[in-house]
């Protein structure tokens, strides 16, 4: 399993069953990924970031029984300053047959490509403010996920009656496992045209907006067209679908296009998760602002992985479940990335709880968008049992994917839950006007939305607690270096004198921490301001008293870390049992 984060422990997390309706593709012997293939993001290097990208014309043609992918990229770019040099990642392993540029074909010696970070020199340089094309044309087996999505790559299944079916999945090794691009999360071309050629049984739903379908006669070519997605969210999805289509009359006054692709037989279960999706656009674009893409849709597609955050075409393997909350986490899950994480991307993986805090928080708050308090505390609760508090969740240093995500490596699993229940804290201190504001600012860059007024953007930690400053026209560093940049979580301290109670905020690093105490005194909640970090209050012995009655702060709670530890002491004792028994 890759370390990545675990879309199944955030549905455990959650309360909610996760299962896959396709069994994992067998292990496949493949070329092993260069070190630089493997890597996504980190420090963008000068050549790439002399670079607009422009315009990126993706033509693909997949032969399942092989196994094989052919492609041809014609990508445009705009010099943000004067270069000799384009650079790109393509993983090595798929070999290219020529380059172009501007239509003129490089002799072999003009490019290289020994470990997955393609280099093309120039015929001439180019000026600032000068346009050029490369034309990369290239092809074989692409890298294989063992088990997508955790690990990326391509994921080769097929239906119950032996059919294709077939599903990309590149979060964490990058967009360079099929196209060329520039693999960092700032490297999003502003239009991105695909073009999927497929045995003529078959269908290919896709990004964006469907140009057109060519028939070939034993294959069609499915066009799609997009407008600045993210690198990794571009995706080919194959396979024999169904289409649920359907309006949304928004509350904006636009009408989005509704899509769900699903495979023969799995009609009921399909229909079911469909008739989700208005409320789900209603709870969004009520809470959050517009729909990002509602000039080309709303889409999922069933597939033989769990799911990823595939701009306007969403994967979804979750296997229409029912859920106690009354909705699918993951659909919900992954249509929230549709705010954060395409509308507004981090603009480096350090900053990607802005992504993953943000879209899990997004359970609890429709669970109390559709059933009240219950269900919000409940899945809150839950994901408070998973926080490890080992690494902070921002760092200040640019980083790769896997440096993010790996729980060995980085915060992991964190950046969700910590993230989500931060956000909680955060709402409950600035109240939900200035929570809300800040998002919307944050995901649109503007408190106005409309559609037509916004578009895509990149965004950083920092940029949001200025945002947040700005709204509440408070200075709320001291909140967000403890729960961002501290790895532990501020303890809460009493001692008592007499009838006196003395509460003191104890937190990583000594850091101040003003953050406002709630105490119930029987039937009365008083606030202890705690300005200089500590506040007291008169509590006779024998008093009916409760800390934080209301769950507002994010804190060490020691029978949250007592439960922790018994739970790793039963895994590590049923492992050692099971281990035992095998030698028996």
């Amino acid at each position: 399993m890759h370390p990545r984060l675990s879309l199944l422990a955030l549905g455990v997390a959650l309360g909610l069953a996760a299962s896959a309706h396709a069994a994992e593709p067998a292990a496949v012997e493949q070329p092993k990924l260069t070190a630089q293939t493997l890597a996504s993001g980190g420090t963008m290097p000068a050549e790439q970031a002399r670079l607009h990208f422009d315009h990126a014309d993706l033509h693909f043609t997949i032969d399942p029984a092989r196994r094989h992918l052919d492609g041809e990229a014609t990508l445009r770019f705009t010099a943000r300053e004067p270069t000799d040099v384009l650079l790109l990642d393509l993983d090595k392993n798929l070999p290219i047959r020529s380059i172009a540029v501007d239509g003129k074909t490089l002799a072999r010696s003009a490019w290289s490509n020994p470990d997955g970070r393609l280099r093309i020199h120039l015929p001439k340089p180019l000026a600032k403010g000068g346009s050029v094309s490369t034309t990369i044309a290239y092809g074989g087996q692409p890298h294989v996920a063992k088990r997508a999505p955790w690990d990326g790559g391509f994921v080769w299944s097929h239906t119950d009656d032996g059919q294709p079916w077939i599903a990309s999945a590149v979060e964490g090794e990058g967009c360079d496992l099929f196209w060329p691009c520039i693999d960092q999360p700032t490297g999003e071309p502003d239009l991105v045209d695909t073009w999927v050629t497929v045995p003529e049984a078959l269908a290919a739903p896709g990004n964006g907006v469907l140009v057109g379908i060519k028939d070939n006669g034993a294959t069609r070519t499915w066009h799609w067209r997009i407008k600045q997605p993210d690198t990794y969210a571009i995706t080919l999805n194959v396979g024999p679908f169904e289409e649920l289509k359907g309006n949304y009359k928004s509350r904006y006054g636009n009408t989005i296009p509704m899509e769900l692709w699903y495979l023969r037989g799995h009609e009921a279960g399909a229909k079911a998760l469909f008739g989700e999706f208005p409320r789900m656009l209603d709870f969004f674009e009520q809470e959050i602002g517009p729909y990002p893409f509602g000039d080309e849709k709303m889409g999922v597609v069933e597939t033989p992985h769990l799911g990823m955050e595939h701009q306007t075409i969403n994967a979804y393997g979750n296997g229409y479940p029912k859920s106690e909350y009354g909705f699918d986490w993951l659909l919900q899950h992954e249509f929230a990335h549709e705010w954060f994480g395409n509308q507004v991307t981090n603009r480096n993986w350090d900053d990607m709880w802005l992504h993953e805090g943000f879209g899990t928080y997004m359970q609890p708050l429709y669970g109390q968008y559709l059933h009240g308090d219950m269900p919000y505390f409940a899945m809150l609760h839950d994901e408070r049992m998973k926080l490890t508090n080992a690494v902070p969740i921002v760092s200040g240093q640019p980083k790769t994917e896997e440096g993010v995500s790996d729980g060995k490596l980085g915060p992991g699993l964190d950046i969700y839950y910590k993230g989500s229940l931060m956000l909680h804290t955060l709402r409950g201190l600035i109240g939900d006007d200035a929570f809300f504001e800040s998002v919307r600012r944050l995901v649109y860059g503007r408190p106005d939305p409309r559609p037509g007024n916004f578009k895509p953007r990149y965004a950083t930690t920092q940029e949001y607690m200025d945002i947040v400053d700005q709204v509440t026209g408070k200075d709320l560093k001291w909140f967000f270096d403890v729960y961002l940049y501290d790895a532990k979580l501020p303890r809460l301290e009493s001692s008592r004198h007499g009838d006196t109670l003395q509460f003191r905020w104890v937190t990583g690093h000594g850091e101040p921490f003003p953050m406002p105490l709630e105490v119930q005194l029987g039937d009365t909640v008083h606030t202890l301001a705690m300005a200089d970090g500590t506040g007291e209050l008169q509590v006779p012995e024998g008093s009916l008293m409760i800390v934080d009655p209301r769950s507002k702060v994010l804190r060490e709670m020691p029978h949250a870390e007592a439960f922790q530890a018994w739970e790793k002491a039963q895994k590590t004792e049923k492992k050692a049992k099971e281990k035992g028994g095998k030698k028996d």
